[in-house]
């Protein structure tokens, strides 16, 4: 038996919780192949999740300018935070405007869930493909079939496997003729070449830097690990790099000139952990002592540390990456109500698209924009 449905939306997560939120008058079905709704919510942010950040620009997104631009100025940050206010929960801010959940992000999934009919929600339930049939949409699951007059896909992309990620979206995107661009990881840490192994006897230890990719130049905490490189400085890189070198201002706030006469040994003058300054000196063959007693030739070397080049062996991969970078091309999104321009009745929210947001609760953002957009569409 074929059930009926006026809206399907292909995922729980940020996007198709908002939109089941703002549609909850609505016939819908939200299905989900997780046990939970929520997931990737619920680890998000050290578990207190990430909200939206106090300054959202589009420049804070890899992706096409004017069409993010079109859809966060219909419900920005503050239009978010205060229809969050509305019903209950107080986002908190700590660093850099970024707003949190206060205890935990099950207040969110919380107020989500309140929101929708809970008979309106299927858990464990894969898709496994979508057809278009006359003016209905068939999608077909491990479960039957459900036929519905509009679909919307909020499945998120590649990130966090262990979570539950497929590539439905994309599949459904290119059944339908869409096109996808690249899927990479991204905000995800860098592993290294030979070169750059003596990292990883760092591991644990993290510096402030300053990392140019291409004409993106970011600043921010550098964490060493086993593996690499990582930290929000690095996970913001990661969103503009696809090979070739980065540089990185491992000193961004030491001036060299003004050391050169100091009686202070170099190790001390640096500004970085002693140990990272100690590995540094080693990797270029200074032995530590007075600043004043290093020769030209070590001034030299010192100064690479304001640019130091290497190009990353890879990323850490989408186990430890937090979004996707890349999915739906947007030119055939329609940014005043999310449907395909291809298919009508076929909408497309959030991480699915080729629009990633950096590291701060931007995301985020662009999951809740991306739904209200949705659902004043299909109103």
């Amino acid at each position: 038996m074929i059930k009926k449905a006026d809206i399907v939306i292909v995922g729980a997560g940020a996007s198709g919780l908002m939109l089941g939120a703002l549609l909850k008058s609505r016939n819908i079905v939200i299905l989900d192949n997780n046990s939970k709704i929520g997931s990737k919510i619920l680890v998000s942010g050290g578990g207190k999740c990430n909200i939206t950040n106090g300054n959202v620009k589009p420049k804070n997104f890899l992706g096409q300018q004017r069409f993010v631009r079109n859809v966060i100025k219909q419900f920005d940050q503050y239009a978010l935070l205060s229809w969050l206010q509305e019903r209950g929960l107080e986002p908190v801010i700590r660093k850099n405007y970024q707003y949190f959940c206060k205890n935990s992000a099950k207040e969110l999934v919380s107020l989500l869930s309140q929101e929708i009919d809970f008979n309106n929600i299927q858990i464990d339930v894969t898709v496994e493909s979508v057809e278009k049939k006359g003016r209905l949409f068939n999608v077909y699951t491990n479960r039957g079939t459900i036929e519905a007059k509009c679909v919307v896909v909020a499945s998120g992309g590649l990130s966090f496997p262990k979570l539950g990620a497929t590539t439905i979206g994309y599949d459904i995107a290119k059944s339908f003729g869409h096109k996808v661009s690249t899927l990479l990881p991204g905000l995800v840490g860098f592993t290294v070449q030979p070169e750059q192994f003596f990292f990883k006897s760092l591991s644990g230890i993290s510096t402030d830097v300053k990392i140019s990719v291409g004409e993106k130049e970011i600043s921010g905490s550098l964490l060493f690990t086993h593996k690499g490189v990582s930290g929000p400085a690095v996970l913001d890189a990661s969103l503009y790099w696809e090979r070739g070198e980065i540089t990185i201002d491992f000193i961004p706030t030491v001036n060299i000139s003004s050391l050169k006469s100091s009686k202070k040994n170099i190790s001390n003058l640096l500004g970085l952990p002693m140990r990272v300054a100690k590995s540094f000196l080693e990797e270029l063959k200074i032995t530590d002592r007075r600043a004043g007693e290093l020769e030209v030739e070590e001034w030299r070397k010192i100064e690479q540390l304001k640019s130091y080049s290497f190009a990353p062996a890879g990323t850490f991969g989408y186990s430890k990456a937090e979004v996707t970078k890349g999915g739906v091309v947007v030119d055939e999104i329609d940014a005043s109500c999310m449907m395909s321009r291809r298919v009508d009745g076929l909408y497309f929210l959030g991480e699915v698209l080729d629009v990633t947001g950096e590291l701060g609760g931007y995301n985020f953002q662009w999951a809740f924009s991306s739904a209200y957009v949705c659902a004043k569409g299909l109103e």
